[in-house]
């Protein structure tokens, strides 16, 4: 798997896979149609030409197949702090070592090359499944900000927030790459 900077050539690789109307069931986001990716990507341009935002492509190194995307955001040079979000991978990919993997090179460019102090990440508190994959990950949960936001649909979403710190990410590392180890022996 490789991360690759979101570009307008990507849009139909995420369409292909994307437009699962069950990745979006708990999002904040409903992307039915190319024009709602397209809206989607544009967001994510705009947040990165406002240098809060670097989006991301998931890609199989294997074959090239985009099977999701990812971003940092929410940068706050200043504060050495950084948020990673707006993550989904397409349902056949669930449950691989995509999403650690991705994990693991963000985690690491945040800590080992930006020298972040923090890493934030946050779900909607019914989301279940993002919740696991965000503690297998080794982050701390801190608290539900309590309606938070207003999803489609007009329900009022608690998020849960969780965070990696610089002292913790030696710790969360060597988890993570022991756990992309197993895998790859499996």
């Amino acid at each position: 798997m490789r991360l690759e900077p979101l570009a307008p050539s990507h849009h139909a690789g995420l369409c292909a896979v994307g437009l699962d109307p069950e990745l979006w069931r708990l999002g904040t986001n409903r992307l039915e149609t190319p024009d709602d990716m397209r809206l989607y990507m544009e967001t994510a341009f705009a947040w990165r030409d406002a240098g809060t935002a670097q989006p991301f492509a998931t890609v199989l190194r294997e074959t090239g197949q985009v099977v999701g995307s990812t971003r940092f955001a929410n940068i706050a040079v200043e504060h050495r702090r950084v948020e990673i979000g707006w993550t989904w991978v397409a349902r056949p990919w669930q449950r691989t070592a995509v999403n650690t993997e991705a994990k693991l090179l963000m985690l690491r460019h945040a800590f080992e090359t930006w020298g972040c102090n923090r890493v934030e990440l946050k779900t909607d508190a019914l989301n279940q499944q993002s919740r696991r994959a965000i503690a297998r990950l080794g982050a701390v949960e801190e608290g539900t900000l309590r309606h938070h936001m207003i999803v489609p649909g007009g329900r009022l979403r608690d998020s849960v927030y969780y965070s990696i710190l610089a002292d913790e990410w030696p710790t969360v590392k060597q988890n993570l790459e022991a756990r992309l180890a197993a895998h790859a022996v499996a």
